[in-house]
């Protein structure tokens, strides 16, 4: 019999580096990053039928959303002065450097949407400032997916083709989920249409990022990540249900599935960190898949 291996490296030290990455900066930057792009997109829509309450609502809470997306960031980094270097240059191939470049666009432009919203100062400057923010917008909801898959960390890495739609879906739950906190129930209907589809959206993808990962998807189900995974799915299913069924006749129950969407989509960003840090620090994450892929070659 062949003993069962073992998969460790020198010293009993992981394969890959761990994230050094705050769990609660840069999964916090990934949530309220979310929140703004996606806020930015269903502002425009509002703007644009005429809702207005939701609107400006979902402006000013864009604003506030990029704004502590973008501290909590600075607060990772350690000096503030290294976000203003990374404008420096523009590398197509970062997406660090990339998403630097989006944060500089989209932050004005969300900050003249919700400023002229709440004024009602400058309408057509206002108006041209949230159709900018809504076309940022779903890159900004987006593109930190793209940051943690461009690492080599295998739960991320693994699923690269899949968790953008991850981070989006689950983007437009939390906003949507904001707008049925902030806005009235009368001009909730669109909002709880994007809640029902987001998290239909959000649980395909999961499940095709899972079996894409094989047995790297163990780390979603397991450990921290797991419990965090699994009370997203029922915090966004009970908001996205509780919103379509009583969110237009209930103004608490609009305010309970907004709560539900907003928690969900959070632990989903922090679940997805914590299965990152746990797939890094196990080996056998790192080496069986590499064995497997290589397999096919050692055979011919």
């Amino acid at each position: 019999m062949v003993p069962r291996a073992e998969f460790e490296s020198y010293y009993g030290r992981p394969v890959i580096k761990a994230p050094s990455w705050s769990a609660q900066d840069i999964a916090g930057y990934f949530f309220l990053g979310g929140l703004a792009g996606a806020g930015s997109v269903l502002a425009a829509g509002a703007h644009l039928t005429g809702r207005t309450s939701t609107a400006r609502a979902m402006k000013v809470s864009s604003l506030t959303a990029v704004s502590l997306s973008a501290a909590a960031l600075v607060h990772d980094l350690g000096v503030p002065s290294r976000f203003p270097n990374m404008l420096r240059v523009l590398k197509p191939t970062s997406p660090m450097s990339v998403g630097s470049w989006l944060l500089a666009g989209y932050g004005p432009a969300a900050g003249a949407a919700a400023v002229t919203a709440v004024t009602g100062r400058l309408p057509r400057a206002g108006a041209a400032a949230t159709g900018v923010a809504a076309l940022l917008g779903p890159a900004i909801a987006s593109y930190t997916a793209v940051l943690a898959a461009d690492t080599a960390v295998p739960a991320w890495h693994g699923a690269h083709r899949e968790l953008p739609y991850v981070f989006a879906a689950s983007a437009t739950a939390a906003a949507s989920g904001m707008a049925l906190l902030l806005g009235p129930t009368s001009e909730s209907g669109p909002a709880r249409c994007a809640a029902v589809l987001a998290a239909g959206a959000e649980e395909a993808a999961t499940r095709a990022a899972e079996k894409r990962l094989g047995m790297v998807a163990e780390t979603y189900r397991q450990g921290r990540a797991g419990t965090l995974l699994r009370t997203a799915r029922l915090l966004t299913a009970t908001g996205a249900t509780t919103g379509m069924l009583l969110g237009r006749r209930s103004r608490s129950a609009a305010v309970v599935a907004g709560l539900a969407l907003l928690a969900g989509s959070a632990c989903t960003r922090f679940g997805i960190f914590a299965a990152g840090v746990a797939s890094a620090q196990d080996p056998k994450y790192t080496v069986v898949p590499q064995r497997a892929a290589a397999a096919p070659s050692d055979k011919g």
